[in-house]
């Protein structure tokens, strides 16, 4: 493996995630666009603590890396299959949702035949050479299987950050981090978690709620007590109707990104069980799971709506951990002890040191987040610097969304090419957002018929 500082990439992405591996296939066709991704893992894989079996992606398969960019991509998912010979049981099956496992077996599929991804490859400096107008990358890089590293130097015109986000633990739950599981870790803490007599899982989101299921279906074998509580009034389904899935589009990005920051903000309060709530279908197997137990005799869950963690100690004499909730619609406090404890409590966007020295490159708004323009740019000058799933706040609900992907990876080629590539839809919604324009006559025009 040999460093090269003297090739100038087109661009650079930091970090190989969906967002990034579909910007590399979409990409390999271009070819004023050569690009290098980087990633200090040693390999393609996706959410490795949550690959439980049968869960399924929110999104429906024509969310793959390609397709709704261009739908005759040879790294598509259909096309993945069908090198696979799984075409034919998938289309029998009729299930628009693709397991878990099968879209990341997918995407190390699809990463084999990028050979401009570098995994192995960890960052510890970007910065910028204004007199070429480039940015160095510098690292260390290790082979699999390697113990030793070697320097590595590159050289780009543009960045597309893909660094991702980082499990997030509660303030009072940090000193005993060593003694709990986040969910992002939960297969590799099964068993331990399993040995004890009693497991509370901490969120409302889908990441609890199949946890707690996985837990549930095994809890006869083992017969540990099972709780689970969240700080919601209820626990939410995700809101999959036709005309909420609209807001996840080009047509609603628009509309949102022209919003004020402190608007786009109120309204991101009030939405997250139209991007981070729990499928319908699962929800309803727990409830039947819950009342199999029951006819078979065996102990009941204990489930606690409107409940925040406030505090948390642990006792590493008795190995239990003592926690103080707060009913927030009561306005009441109370204790429960439990061994085994898991945080279903989400992400946080990953801090980069390795960005210092080119933070004053980087835009930011009043809260100090990545002042995101329309598309996808985060540089002053609005064509140097990329992001790929940092943008809730700035582009609405759709950023995280996997069906979005290709529509944001469409817009980063075409800022950095200076011209469309793939084409874009110019109107998919039926309904309009904001006030109607004098050129509408009062009739949106709606998709094309």
């Amino acid at each position: 493996m040999n460093a090269d500082a003297t090739t100038i990439h087109d661009f650079a992405g930091i970090g190989i995630g969906p967002f990034n591996l579909g910007l590399a296939c979409l990409t390999r066709p271009i070819p004023e666009l050569q690009g290098l991704f980087l990633d200090q893992r040693p390999d393609f894989d996706w959410h490795p603590g949550l690959m439980l079996p049968g869960t399924t992606l929110q999104t429906p398969f024509l969310a793959d890396l390609v397709s709704l960019a261009d739908p005759t991509h040879p790294l598509s998912f259909l096309n993945y299959l069908k090198r696979h010979q799984r075409l034919y049981p998938f289309y029998i099956r009729e299930d628009f949702f693709v397991l878990r496992r099968e879209y990341n077996q997918y995407c190390q599929w699809a990463a084999q035949q990028c050979p401009q991804l570098r995994f192995g490859h960890a960052l510890q400096s970007v910065s910028h050479e204004a007199a070429r107008g480039l940015y160095r990358l510098q690292g260390m890089a290790r082979e699999p299987g390697s113990t030793t590293a070697t320097a590595f130097d590159f050289l780009a015109r543009r960045l597309v950050l893909g660094i991702g986000s980082e499990p997030w633990l509660p303030a009072c739950c940090r000193p005993w981090a060593g003694h709990l599981s986040h969910s992002a870790d939960y297969l590799s803490h099964k068993a331990a978690l399993q040995r004890r007599s009693h497991i509370t899982i901490v969120g409302g989101g889908q990441s609890a709620a199949e946890i707690f299921h996985d837990l549930l279906q095994e809890q006869p074998a083992h017969g540990y007590r099972l709780t689970w509580l969240t700080r919601s009034p209820r626990f939410v389904p995700l809101e999959y109707t036709r005309l909420t899935l609209e807001m996840t589009s080009p047509d609603y990005i628009d509309y949102f990104h022209a919003l004020p920051e402190t608007t786009r903000d109120h309204l991101l309060a009030g939405q997250s069980h139209l991007y981070k709530a729990i499928n319908a279908s699962l929800i309803n197997a727990i409830y039947k799971l819950m009342y199999q137990h029951s006819v078979e005799g065996l102990s009941a869950p204990c489930l606690l709506t409107g409940t925040e963690l406030r505090e948390c100690r642990h006792d590493p004499a008795t190995k239990r951990f003592h926690l103080q909730l707060w009913q927030r619609e009561s306005g009441q406090g109370f204790s429960l002890d439990t061994e085994g404890l898991v945080l279903a409590t989400g992400y946080r966007p990953r801090h980069a040191d390795f960005l210092a020295p080119i933070e004053d490159r980087i835009a930011r708004d009043s809260q100090g987040r990545y002042q995101v323009a329309r598309n996808y740019s985060v540089d002053h000058q609005g064509d140097e610097i990329f992001v790929q799933n940092a943008a809730l706040h700035s582009h609405g609900l759709a950023s995280p969304d996997l069906g979005m992907a290709c529509h944001h990876n469409t817009c980063i080629i075409e800022a950095m090419l200076g011209r469309p590539w793939y084409p874009v839809e110019p109107r998919i919604a039926y309904q309009t957002f904001g006030p109607l324009v004098p050129a509408d006559h009062g009739i949106p025009a709606g998709p094309p018929a």
